[in-house]
C-alpha cells in the first residue's frame, strides 16, 4: 500500500470537491442555500467533455462547463431571490434537472478519445523530500489553481470590503440594505459564481481526473459531499480545503486496502465481495448525512456559525430579516 500514491490521488480528486465546496460557500455566505450542486456538476462534466470532443480543446471544454454552471446558478438565483421560491425545493429541482439533462446530452459519450488538461511539475518544490513528489509532481494544472484559490477566497471574504458586503448580506440583509448594498443583486452574483465553480468541478472530473469517460456515476455524489463539507468547514474555505483533500483520499485508501491479504497480521476483512467492504465504502456518505442533519438544526447552526440569514429570502421593508 503506497501512501504517497494515495495522498497524490486524494489531492487530485480533492480538487473536484474543493471547487464545488468553495462555490457553495460563496452562495451560502450570501444567504442562499443551493442543493443543486450535484446536478450542476453533472452538467458541467457533460458540457466540458462534449465541447472538448467537438473542438479538440480541453480549455474550451473547461470554459463551456463554467458557462453552463453559471447559467444554472443564474436560474436558481432568479427563482429563489427574485421569485422567492423555497431554496431547498429549487435546489433539489435543479439537481433533478441537471441529472436528467446530463444523461440525455451525455448519451453516446461513455468512452471517447479526448485530450486531458496538462499536468505540471513545479521545478524546485517537486524536489522537496516526501511532500515534493506527492504534491508538486505531475499534478493537473487545476490542482495548482485550487491551491491558489483557497487563500485568495479566504482573503476576499475576510479581509476585503466586497467580502464584508458578502458577509453582511448573509448575516443581516436589512442592515446591508440600509447601508446602500444591493442585497438581491449581490446574492444573485454570488449564486452565479457558485454555479461557475460547480461547473468547473464537474469538468475537472471529465477533463483532468478521469478523462475520456462520462457516465451516470461520473459525479457519484460528490455534489452532496461538497454541501456537507461546507457545514463541516463552518463556511471557511481553508477548512473546506482540508476536508476536501481528506475525503478524497479516503476512496483510493479503500481501494488500496482491498488489495492486501492481511492487516497487522490478521486476515483482511475488506477484501472485495465481503460485507465489511460495503460498510467501509459507505462511511464518507454516512458522515456527510450526519453533518447535514446536525447543520439542519437551528441551534446547531447558530453554534457552528452558519450565516444568520441563510435560506431566508429578503424583501425590503419586511421585518425579521
Amino acid at each position: 500500500m503506497d501512501l504517497g500514491l494515495i495522498v497524490a490521488a486524494g489531492i487530485a480528486t480533492g480538487t473536484v470537491l474543493l471547487f464545488a465546496a468553495i462555490g457553495e460557500i460563496f452562495a451560502e455566505r450570501a444567504g442562499v442555500l443551493n442543493l443543486g450542486v450535484e446536478g450542476m456538476m453533472l452538467m458541467g462534466a457533460v458540457a466540458g467533455f462534449s465541447t472538448a470532443i467537438s473542438t479538440g480543446s480541453p480549455w474550451l471544454g473547461l470554459a463551456a462547463a463554467m458557462v453552463v454552471g453559471g447559467l444554472l446558478g443564474l436560474l436558481h438565483g432568479v427563482v429563489t431571490i427574485h421569485l422567492r421560491a423555497d431554496q431547498v425545493v429549487s435546489g433539489l429541482a435543479l439537481t433533478f434537472l441537471g441529472t436528467g439533462l446530463a444523461r440525455v446530452l451525455g448519451e453516446g459519450l461513455t468512452n471517447a478519445n479526448v485530450e486531458r488538461l496538462p499536468t505540471v511539475t513545479i521545478p524546485v518544490l517537486s524536489s522537496l523530500p516526501i511532500v515534493g513528489p506527492i504534491v508538486f509532481r505531475d499534478q493537473s494544472i487545476l490542482v495548482y489553481v485550487g491551491f491558489l484559490l483557497v487563500p485568495a477566497v479566504w482573503f476576499w471574504i475576510e479581509r476585503t470590503r466586497p467580502g464584508l458586503h458578502l458577509r453582511a448580506v448573509g448575516e443581516s440583509p436589512a442592515a446591508a440594505d440600509a447601508q446602500g448594498i444591493g442585497v438581491q443583486r449581490l446574492r444573485l452574483a454570488y449564486v452565479v459564481v457558485g454555479g461557475v465553480l460547480a461547473g468547473l468541478a464537474g469538468a475537472t472530473i471529465t477533463l483532468a481526473v478521469a478523462p475520456g469517460w462520462f457516465g451516470d456515476q461520473t459525479v457519484n455524489g460528490r455534489g452532496w459531499i461538497a454541501v456537507g463539507l461546507v457545514i463541516f468547514a463552518r463556511w471557511n474555505p481553508i477548512r473546506a480545503a482540508f476536508g476536501a483533500y481528506l475525503f478524497a483520499a479516503i476512496t483510493p485508501f479503500i481501494l488500496a486496502l482491498q488489495g492486501v491479504d492481511t492487516i497487522l497480521g490478521f486476515a483482511n476483512p475488506f477484501l472485495p465481495g465481503r460485507s465489511a467492504t460495503f460498510f467501509l465504502e459507505m462511511l464518507p456518505y454516512l458522515f456527510v448525512i450526519g453533518v447535514v442533519i446536525v447543520g439542519s438544526r437551528s441551534a446547531a447552526r447558530r453554534r457552528i456559525g452558519a450565516p444568520a440569514a441563510l435560506g431566508i429570502p429578503y424583501v425590503r421593508g419586511e421585518r425579521g430579516h
